[in-house]
């Protein structure tokens, strides 16, 4: 017999999809592992205002995960800290590899997220902390009074933009189009904050500072192929996700891009495992969405499970 700890469903990742779906499972009288690299939460422990959850009207994102992560644990799931290395695929056990520790289950769920896309241009990680972010709620504060640059176009990038006006002296949202692509709720607001402006079909070629912190962009206005260079303190980058998925894509389950391919019912190519949430390939990646995700994910678990004790 195996000397490795066993479950029947584990959980990989704690945002709101993962412990829906630990919540769901563990209901379901099953024993459940719910792994995480981090603090539970996943990109809501980086969301200032969540305005579009059912139940409430406006909810700081922290609070919420804590919210969620009190419900996902009531039903006995187990919890532990490890940086996922892989998967080895069995029939019908599965193993779960992390950094300290080898997990076994049936039932895998992965429920891994997406992370920031770089702009990839110079001075970007040399000054990565040092006013180079990508998380308003985290970083916003140490610019108090000072000139902000946030970079994209969609919902991120406008909402954390309009986020940072509560520091920054001023507030400046570089895309590389002509229009936005944020919710027109999100644009509005933004358009009518007088601390926002907008530098239209631009994108960064280099982000410089003074060895310490970043002082300034090098811009190139892409109609006109020019390039010019404007002060800045912080450098906010929102320029869309890449999915979680480095440790899974020798298994057969992720797209040419990365991204997790399942059918409605979370099912990936792999019998047994399951994905849900920001990791699949999908239209619309929100909270809402997430958890619905997690729930379906947790279900088709529980029934999976079942299904081999017939």
């Amino acid at each position: 017999m195996s000397e490795n700890k066993q479950y029947d469903v584990i959980v990989i990742g704690s945002g709101p999809a993962g412990m829906t779906a630990a919540l769901y499972a563990s209901r379901a009288n099953l024993s459940v592992l719910l792994l995480e690299r981090g603090v539970p939460g996943g990109e809501l422990i980086n969301t200032a205002d969540v305005e579009n959850y059912p139940g409430f009207t406006n909810i700081q994102g922290p609070e919420l995960a804590e919210k969620m992560y009190d419900s996902a644990m009531q039903f006995d799931v187990e919890y532990a800290y490890g940086l996922v290395e892989g998967i080895t695929v069995g029939d019908p056990i599965h193993q779960v590899k992390t950094d300290s520790e080898v997990y076994e289950a049936p039932a895998i769920v992965i429920a891994t997220g997406s992370v920031h896309r770089n702009l990839n241009v110079p001075g970007e990680a040399e000054y990565a902390g040092r006013g180079v972010s990508y998380c308003a709620v985290c970083d916003g504060a140490f610019f108090r009074d000072k000139q902000i640059k946030v970079v994209g176009g969609g919902d991120s990038a406008v909402e954390e933009g309009t986020y940072l006006t509560q520091f920054g002296e001023r507030v400046n949202i570089i895309h590389r189009r002509d229009k936005l692509r944020a919710q027109k709720i999100l644009q509005d607001r933004a358009m009518a904050n007088d601390k926002v402006d907008f530098t239209w079909n631009t994108v960064v070629k280099e982000i410089q500072g003074d060895g310490k912190k970043v002082t300034q962009v090098v811009l190139t206005d892409q109609t006109t192929g020019e390039d010019h260079v404007e002060p800045a303190d912080g450098v906010f980058i929102y320029v869309g996700l890449l999915p979680n998925t480095d440790n899974f894509r020798d298994i057969g389950i992720t797209n040419s891009e990365g991204w997790i391919e399942t059918d409605e019912n979370m099912h990936t190519a792999v019998t047994g495992i399951f994905a849900v949430g920001d990791v699949r390939q999908k239209k619309l990646r929100q909270i809402s969405t997430a958890v619905g995700d997690g729930g379906i994910g947790g279900q088709e678990a529980y029934n999976y499970v079942e299904s081999l004790k017939d």
